[in-house]
């Protein structure tokens, strides 16, 4: 393949990493929610409020590991400078989502710093 194409599918990659890991998300969101309307109250537990701080913390910790892969993704895609950059910290970000990130950070890593990526990204060094 060419290093065009390698780069198309990284951006695409990491774009269906982001999109499976919102979904996954969402999904973790709407079971938590469920769970505090759904569990009898007992008289001595704490009130249903005092699990949204927790909520919107997983939220917010979830989104910081998923916007970096929709950034690279993004930027692969317009082939832009800062591309490479984005792309090595999502796929750090992605590595420790085991096993679909995982992949997506060995992708990113082998295509980046192998010759096909250093001639796409890095042409001002050739």
């Amino acid at each position: 393949m060419t290093p065009e194409q390698h780069n198309k599918y990284l951006g695409i990659s990491h774009l269906a990493y982001g999109a499976f890991f919102l979904l996954l998300t969402g999904a973790m969101m709407a079971i938590f929610l469920a769970l505090i309307i759904a569990v009898p109250k007992a008289p001595d537990d704490p009130p249903p409020i005092f699990f949204v701080p927790i909520m919107l913390l997983f939220l917010v910790i979830y989104c910081a590991m998923m916007l970096p892969s929709f950034i690279a993704g993004y930027g692969l895609l317009k082939r832009r400078k800062w591309a490479k950059t984005a792309s090595i910290v999502a796929g750090v970000i992605s590595g420790m989502s085991f096993p679909l990130g995982t992949a997506v950070c060995i992708y990113t890593f082998w295509f980046l710093f192998s010759e096909p990526g250093k001639t796409l990204y890095d042409r001002q060094a050739y």
